[in-house]
């Protein structure tokens, strides 16, 4: 393995695309895409532009949704790149943004709605986490937040569930990776943690 000094213009290493849904003072539901997140326990922690329609939307009504598109979705998440909830239009965001005011019809997505949280679900999305907002730290420079989110409620197809014990079968889920501005389908399973909760066995490492 030979290294050589990179330059890459982002650090999108390959995390999964994320469906963000908040709800607009209205009563209306936006939806945002996301690609930088990470879990410890039952919070999230998500990066949101500072000057889009979700930040405002989660600083004003705490309850979201998470919602996490499977490959086959991956045109939604373009549809959405360019759009905006907020009008009008921030002056930095102007030259590459447009408003959209009804982005689940422009995703041509469905909303579905949640049990604990006024934000709907995305229903085309095989994995879906109800969530509050617990705080929202600005970024070094301004330009985002660090979201912490409190899931307070998992949703998920049948077909990924492992029957009986409620558990998410990561041999069945297969999200959307987003790495480098491209998205990629999950590879195979190249093995597993002792902790793991549906394993048949513990991993073999020679």
């Amino acid at each position: 393995m030979a290294h050589v000094v990179a330059n890459p213009h982002v650090l999108y290493v390959g995390t999964p695309a994320l469906l963000v849904a908040s709800t607009n003072a209205d009563g209306s539901p936006n939806l945002a895409p996301a690609s930088s997140s990470w879990a410890l326990g039952r919070m999230l922690c998500l990066g949101i532009e500072a000057d889009g329609q979700t930040a405002l939307n989660m600083a004003a009504r705490a309850g979201i949704t998470v919602n996490y598109p499977s490959a086959p979705l991956w045109p939604a998440l373009v549809r959405l790149s360019h759009l905006t909830g907020r009008s009008p239009v921030p002056e930095a965001k102007r030259d590459r943004y447009t408003y959209e005011h009804d982005k689940f019809a422009a995703a041509r997505l469905t909303p579905q709605r949640s049990d604990l949280v006024d934000a709907p679900r995305v229903r085309e999305c095989a994995l879906q986490f109800e969530a509050m907002v617990r705080r929202m730290t600005p970024g070094l420079d301004r330009s985002y937040f660090m979201v912490e989110a409190e899931v307070v409620r998992v949703h998920a197809d049948e077909a990924i569930v492992q029957d009986g014990t409620g558990e998410i079968d990561p041999r069945a889920w297969h999200p959307l990776v987003y790495a480098f501005r491209h998205f990629f389908d999950r590879g195979a399973e190249a093995g597993w943690l002792p902790s793991s909760r549906i394993a048949e066995h513990p991993p073999v490492i020679d």
